[in-house]
């Protein structure tokens, strides 16, 4: 008898057993499922934001004349009267911008940093210093407090230019943007998109040390 309830008792307690791991299984893989879903929201919300962004440039577009700065307003602004802008893609003239841009930005003179960046994007081609010049475009405009402005920029350089190695440390700068104007939430998904899709690079490092500030 009492060898028969010790088997039952057994029994029992592995059925226990069973149960308690598949219990913890099912919510082990309830929590796996929510982390997907909301990594897919984060990527939703990223692909929504870039094409609102696409969106509202060409209606901008559309309804506002083009301007941008000629070369005696570049002359205007100091960068030498030895510059002939000859052609769009002139690459004497697309040196002499950007490096003439890249040192009112070491020399912190930004309305002037500013002017030249804006004039090279408008002006010039440029697989590595326009996507370059969008980024410290949205750099100052950010330190101005231009908000709208910056976050513009920083679209513009993850829309048009995917690849580029200042892309995630641009999406970092849009978290920045959002936390900055107390859209926390915002701020915690940007972060986090940053540490999941560029775990290798400085802008995650930056990111997640934000996102262990804001707990």
């Amino acid at each position: 008898m009492k060898t028969r309830i010790l088997f039952l008792f057994f029994i029992f307690f592995i059925f226990s057993i069973d149960a308690e791991e598949n219990e913890t299984a099912k919510t082990d893989i309830l929590f796996l499922k929510i982390q997907e879903l909301e990594s897919e929201l984060a990527e939703l919300r990223n692909k929504i934001e870039s094409q609102n962004y696409l969106i509202e440039k060409l209606i901008n577009e559309s309804i506002e004349p083009n301007s941008s700065l000629g070369s005696e307003d570049i002359q205007d602004i100091a960068i030498g009267t030895d510059i002939r802008f000859k052609g769009i893609e002139d690459p004497s003239s697309k040196e002499q911008v950007y490096s003439a841009a890249i040192e009112a930005l070491e020399a912190q003179d930004y309305d002037k940093a500013f002017a030249l960046f804006n004039f090279f994007v408008k002006s010039f081609t440029d697989e590595e210093k326009r996507p370059l010049s969008f980024f410290w475009l949205g750099e100052i405009c950010f330190m101005n407090n231009e908000l709208d402005n910056s976050k513009n920029f920083f679209m513009e350089l993850i829309s048009s230019y995917p690849n580029h190695y200042r892309v995630p440390l641009a999406h970092k700068k849009i978290g920045d943007i959002y936390l900055k104007s107390k859209q926390v939430d915002e701020a915690k998904d940007k972060y986090n998109f940053v540490v999941r899709e560029y775990p290798n690079n400085t802008a995650s490092s930056l990111a997640l040390q934000l996102l262990k500030n804001m707990e």
